[in-house]
């Protein structure tokens, strides 16, 4: 007779029955024919080749002697340019950023339960978000004339999009049983969001923000492109007289700036999460 298995042997034979099976090879074969298809057929409907990249890589070599070594001496001329782009990504957050509040609560489906409600609003925010920053500014250059006033309204608007999208999603993923207590004790919707919401949604609210900022700061840099203001004015003029040392001073200078903006955010967002 055989010996009945052992409480052991008959849990390793349910593991090994429920052991996952390796992946079929077939689905990364088939992925990989995808992606091939997908760059093939982009690569001709949009008539780009090789070929046209090999013969153009001679003149981005010379462009890039051109732009060498940058014009060092025009610093002075783009650093009250650079100060406006600051400023102008300063303001446009901060006013997208207050104004993303009420958005991102009505937005939340665990905060408005009410499907009329949060449904249109997301429509809403998807719309603000699919208009590129170029074009928002563009707008109001046509609206309010050339200045500061159109880029800060364009960034105040994109801000608006990206600020509300980060944070009601925030707000959906938040601990619901702070607020069923709250609920449970009377306490009013107000009060219900004050008190339950914000608590726990103020940390990534404010890393949202200083993200947005960095972003903006890059989006200010050539919103001057279409008559917004600041350094990209310059942008637009030293390229248009083919001054491209000058343009490689504007780069370098941005780029530092930027740079110096991401590590001062990122830090002060490690302190928050």
């Amino acid at each position: 007779m055989t010996a009945a298995p052992t409480p052991v042997q008959q849990a390793n034979r349910h593991s090994d029955n429920k052991r996952p099976q390796t992946p079929s090879r077939l689905k990364h074969y088939l992925t990989a024919m995808l992606l091939i298809l997908l760059v093939w057929g982009s690569a001709w409907k949009t008539e780009s080749t090789l070929g046209e990249l090999v013969q153009g890589a001679p003149n981005m070599l010379d462009l890039l002697k051109e732009m060498f070594p940058p014009s060092w001496t025009y610093m002075d001329n783009i650093a009250p340019a650079m100060l406006d782009t600051i400023r102008m990504a300063v303001v446009g957050t901060t006013i997208g950023a207050v104004l993303a509040i009420p958005f991102a609560v009505l937005c939340a489906s665990n905060v408005v339960r009410n499907v009329w409600v949060f449904y249109p609003v997301r429509m809403v925010l998807n719309l603000i978000r699919t208009i590129p920053d170029l074009l928002l500014a563009s707008l109001f250059v046509a609206v309010f004339g050339l200045g500061l006033v159109s880029g800060i309204l364009a960034l105040s608007v994109f801000s608006i999009g990206l600020v509300a999208k980060l944070t009601y999603e925030a707000i959906e993923s938040i601990d619901n049983g702070p607020l069923e207590a709250m609920t449970a004790v009377g306490a009013n919707r107000m009060q219900w969001i004050a008190f339950g919401v914000v608590p726990q949604v103020i940390a990534n609210y404010i890393s949202y923000v200083l993200y947005t900022f960095e972003v903006n700061v890059r989006a200010a840099a050539i919103l001057g492109l279409v008559g917004a203001g600041g350094i990209g004015h310059y942008y637009e003029v030293t390229l248009g007289f083919l001054q491209y040392d000058r343009t490689n001073a504007i780069i370098i200078f941005t780029l530092v700036v930027v740079l110096l903006i991401d590590f001062i955010s990122t830090k002060v967002r490690e302190r928050l999460l």
